[in-house]
């Protein structure tokens, strides 16, 4: 029998630390547990959060509604001559999906480590680092359509990746991811082309890096860029890097020739948001309870006792700022609640 909790504070399930409460909180450790949940009309009309790992949001105010907590667990995979399966719970923290991978040799997910958050975020947020995405190694995913009760699977194609988007985006509220499935190899593609993969392997004398070097070092990366949100509330990037045409790009570049910049294909370039915010002198500002971190200038923390709505006019500060310099608008990366 599914227990619903009645005003549950919310402190402990967002990485930002943000003290809010939720009106109804409920906890889902199997896929079962939602066609139970939703057989009571009244949460069909019930406003409704997911929380996975609560490291991608950010809560601005007290919720009304019911809070539904992804906690099913599990991982399993399955060898087809080079080609590898893994399927994973919703509920599983990433970065132990992660080290499974890399501890089976099982090759494509190494430059995504240590991103916070749960599997089941993944394929709404199409999450990324180091020149990897969730697409390129996405197979499929289950997801509980609440309209009907009945589970659908979506392929990739389904799925309509895009830069930190999906049709999930799109179609929010209406569906529950429960499990994903991925594609990965036995034989590595090694990609170290992306940020400060090649000049980490050189400092450790690494010329043939394996998986399990690109995971070491990506991670060695992170934690020197990214504070620890048990140590300090974050949500990480909190910023999307924006992604403008060429000739946006042609316009910035020739009063700023030295701004940060990657190919995105199809005319398309994307900019390194944190270089931007830091050329505002941004970087490790301290605003009342909140600011950005010292090392990172895309990321913002709360330094303690900070409310959402603090770290939401800081974020609106930083975007004002940004684009009166550049002329480019920054997007926020987290879900603002």
């Amino acid at each position: 029998m599914l227990q619903i909790h009645e005003n549950v504070s919310l402190k402990n399930f967002n990485t930002f630390g943000i003290d809010a409460s939720a009106r109804y909180f409920v906890e889902i450790n199997h896929e079962d547990d939602l066609v139970e949940l939703f057989m009571d009309p009244q949460w069909k009309t019930t406003e409704r959060l997911i929380l996975g790992g609560g490291s991608n949001l950010l809560l601005t105010q007290n919720f009304n509604g019911l809070v539904i907590r992804m906690n099913i667990r599990g991982i399993e995979h399955r060898v087809n001559h080079q080609d590898v399966f893994i399927e994973a719970g919703a509920g599983e923290v990433w970065n132990d999906l992660v080290n499974y991978a890399v501890r089976w040799g099982f090759a494509g997910m190494e430059n995504l480590s240590l991103i916070p958050g749960s599997v089941g975020a993944s394929p709404i947020q199409n999450i990324g680092a180091y020149g990897v995405e969730l697409k390129d190694v996405f197979e499929s995913c289950k997801a509980f359509e609440i309209a009907s009760g009945t589970f659908k699977i979506f392929d990739k194609e389904a799925c309509r990746f895009d830069y930190r988007d999906s049709i999930f985006k799109q179609l929010k509220g209406q569906y529950i991811v429960v499990s994903v499935k991925f594609h990965l190899s036995l034989i590595p593609n090694i990609n170290t082309r992306y940020g400060a993969i090649e000049q980490e392997l050189a400092l450790r004398h690494i010329s043939e890096p394996t998986i399990k070097d690109i995971s070491q070092v990506v991670s060695h990366i992170r934690v020197s860029k990214l504070p620890d949100p048990s140590t300090i509330g974050n949500a990480g990037s909190f910023f999307k890097n924006p992604v403008i045409t060429l000739a946006e790009f042609k316009e910035v570049q020739e009063r700023h020739p030295e701004v940060v910049n990657y190919p995105a294909g199809d005319g398309y370039i994307k900019l390194a948001a944190g270089w931007l915010i830091e050329q505002c002198g941004w970087k490790g500002k301290v605003v009342g309870n909140t600011g950005t971190w010292k090392n990172q200038a895309l990321v913002l923390v709360n330094h303690g006792g900070a409310t959402g709505q603090e770290v939401y006019a800081l974020s609106s500060q930083i975007i004002d700022t940004v684009y009166r310099k550049f002329g480019v608008m920054l997007e926020r990366e987290v879900n603002v609640v």
